[in-house]
């Protein structure tokens, strides 16, 4: 079993509880208030920004160019790619960026990024991309199961967000996380692995509690 195999295992009763989150059916349904999906939008906004952050921390701590360079890419991805999504609704929604960093990150949003900003500055490369993997990881089976419902990614309003989530470009940029974090754990000891497990699943408890925090509107 490869240490991502043992992760997904770990961390599989919580993303089963993601799935199975009333926001994230609402999306894959169309049911879900556009209210609750905002107020989402602007906090996932402001967390991908201190998410790039934890992807730049791997270019200091890396030890080769070729490890740099795919934290770098990691972190133009985000800032050039996924956020496409979030400023095609921002704009849909009539909210400027400017508007966006006028609201405050809600207290799970600022406690999630702080630990993984945590981890990232006592951790090396392995730890960073175990840190980032959760929400990465999460993200794109929630895209590939969603797609799968009859309409879901042709939906009017959230069919742009299924896509985003479940397209080839996402998807491929987290395949390469996880053989990323293969290779980076292969010859890790038992307890080394246990460190890695360990940040996994915080940051999947993490992600659960975002979309809790998103469904009940909490700041």
């Amino acid at each position: 079993m490869t240490v991502t195999q043992r992760l997904y295992e770990a961390a599989s009763p919580i993303w089963q509880a993601c799935h199975d989150h009333p926001f994230v059916k609402g999306i894959g349904d169309g049911s879900l208030d556009r209210e609750k999906f905002q107020y989402f939008l602007l906090q996932d906004y402001l967390y991908l920004f201190d998410y790039a952050k934890v992807f730049a921390w791997g270019v200091v701590k890396a030890n080769d160019p070729e490890l740099m360079r795919f934290f770098s890419a990691n972190v133009d991805a985000i800032l050039g790619g996924e956020m496409k999504t979030h400023r095609a609704y921002m704009q849909r929604l009539g909210i400027t960026e400017e508007q966006v960093f006028q609201v405050q990150p809600a207290l799970d949003n600022r406690s999630y990024t702080s630990y993984m900003l945590s981890v990232a500055a006592a951790g090396g490369p392995a730890e960073i991309v175990a840190s980032i993997l959760a929400c990465s990881w999460s993200y794109a089976e929630i895209g590939a199961r969603l797609t799968a419902i009859p309409g879901a990614a042709d939906h009017p309003f959230y069919g742009e967000w299924v896509r985003g989530y479940s397209s080839k470009e996402y998807q491929d940029t987290n395949d390469a996380l996880v053989a990323r974090m293969d290779a980076l754990a292969q010859n890790c000891t038992e307890a080394e692995y246990r460190r890695l497990e360990d940040i996994f699943v915080t940051c999947s408890r993490y992600e659960l509690g975002f979309w809790e925090m998103a469904w009940r509107l909490a700041g």
